[in-house]
């Protein structure tokens, strides 16, 4: 059980560093910015599209 917890359990600074490490290897330095830009972009499309989600909500209760 401990050993599941640990495997699985929280991610420490340590981790941190060695997917960081990763990441700049498979990416490199100059693909990291633009992949941030896209995370970013999908990020507030989704945000966009719920607050929108939410709004035809309330209309359609207000029409009720």
């Amino acid at each position: 059980m401990n050993t599941l917890n640990i495997t699985l359990g929280f991610v420490g600074p340590g981790q941190w560093v060695i997917i960081a490490v990763i990441v700049l290897l498979l990416f490199g330095g100059r693909k990291i910015p633009e992949l941030m830009k896209g995370l970013g972009g999908g990020i507030k499309e989704f945000k966009k599209a719920t607050q929108e989600d939410e709004e035809d909500k309330k209309i359609q209760e207000e029409k009720k």
